[in-house]
């Protein structure tokens, strides 16, 4: 059984409420999502007390984890990075007074900016189109959803190596593209 199978069936058996189960995908996965919390968190204590919320999610939402939908680990990955992100939400200062929110400077971007970021959008689009589809769904997986290099191999089936290849030749031609 791989790594992918022994996650999805210790999810179907933590739907069913087998605490056993429940242990042993703490085990096998604590260390990948408390790696998540402290990139995100950026603080150890925060991230070690959001991973036990995480793992309280896990067990309640179990049931609804769809094999065949995503990798067993991008979900238990998605619920950790959507909890930090939540956390981080909740730690921000809300103005009292009319004269706290008065002061602040407005953060969204002016005119010229939003063209200017449509714009760089673009660009980045165009650029990933010229890398092809496996190659940008990698890029696009890796470094906004987070997936790791193996997860990646074995999402396209292909070597470890050749999957770090992949990348880093992709971050290449996108840099050269956005140079131009």
């Amino acid at each position: 059984m791989t790594d992918a199978e022994t996650i999805s069936d210790l999810i179907g058996r933590v739907a069913l409420k087998d605490r056993k189960a429940f242990s042993v995908l703490y085990q096998q996965t604590s260390p990948k999502l408390f790696a998540i919390c402290v990139r995100i968190l950026r603080d150890r204590n925060e991230a070690e007390e959001a991973l036990q919320e995480i793992y309280v999610k896990i067990w309640q939402r179990a049931d609804r984890f769809a094999t065949g939908s995503a990798t067993p680990l991008s979900w238990l990955a998605a619920i950790a990075r959507n909890h930090a992100i939540d956390v981080i939400r909740a730690r921000k200062p809300v103005g009292d007074t009319i004269d706290e929110a008065y002061d602040l400077a407005d953060s969204a971007p002016n005119p010229e900016m939003q063209v200017e970021l449509r714009a760089e959008g673009r660009r980045i689009d165009s650029c990933m189109e010229r890398l092809g589809e496996d190659r940008a769904t990698a890029v696009r997986r890796a470094y906004v959803e987070g997936l790791s290099y193996q997860e990646l191999a074995e999402m396209f089936s292909v070597p470890l190596n050749t999957m770090r290849t992949w990348l880093r030749r992709s971050l290449l031609k996108l840099r050269e593209c956005m140079e131009q």
